[in-house]
């Protein structure tokens, strides 16, 4: 079964919407003020113990530095998110699962984190992430095979979500803004129901 991921979840109610609809991750944008849907860590830790159990919580970070990493990690998220370019110094304080996120700029970058024991997988996102546009999926034909973890993201919505696994064959799939009120404040529980509903649904 393909794995569903709702990011950028900024509301205790949102908690409710992935927990009735099923879904298997939940994103939480930390230390990124130049997003929307960029929190707090304290207000997210209190949507996190909204969740239930089988909900893995996600920190979405770009560029952390320790520091940040040491917050994550003591509050409690089951994975970090990591964009942008990382030192191995700071790579090496990683004590929890990580999910590498890629753009269509940086995946030259793909073998050095296939070597790492700590990166449990990868997300491969648009040229800007959280733009909720989409790249040309023929790429990811290009990378090596990997044993990890593969989520695709990028203007995903109901509409398109089958058609992004029949090119892909990823593992997974991750949306923000593909889930958003039409006012672009806050998730849409229908719009959650229905990309569930197509992922479910969708026979390789």
């Amino acid at each position: 079964m393909k794995k569903i991921k709702i990011c950028g979840i900024t509301d205790k109610k949102e908690a409710g919407y992935l927990n009735e609809a099923g879904v298997d991750y939940a994103g939480f944008v930390l230390f990124f003020p130049k997003s929307k849907r960029n929190m707090e860590i304290e207000r997210a830790k209190e949507i996190m113990a909204l969740l239930d159990p089988h909900i893995k919580a996600v920190a979405v970070v770009v560029e952390p530095t320790a520091g940040q990493l040491d917050e994550i990690m003591e509050a409690g998220f089951d994975l970090v998110q990591i964009h942008g370019e990382m030192t191995d110094e700071v790579l090496s304080g990683i004590r929890i699962p990580m999910l590498k996120a890629f753009n269509v700029s940086d995946l030259s970058e793909f073998e050095r984190y296939e070597k790492m024991d700590r990166v449990a997988g990868y997300v491969f996102d648009a040229q800007i992430p959280g733009s909720g546009t989409v790249f040309d999926w023929d790429m990811l034909q290009k990378l090596p095979k990997t044993e990890k973890l593969t989520f695709l993201a990028g203007g995903l919505d109901h509409g398109n979500v089958k058609d992004a696994l029949a090119a892909t064959g990823v593992d997974g799939v991750d949306t923000s803004s593909g889930v958003e009120r039409a006012d672009g404040n806050g998730k849409d529980p229908q719009k959650i129901y229905q990309f569930v509903n197509q992922v479910r649904s969708y026979q390789s």
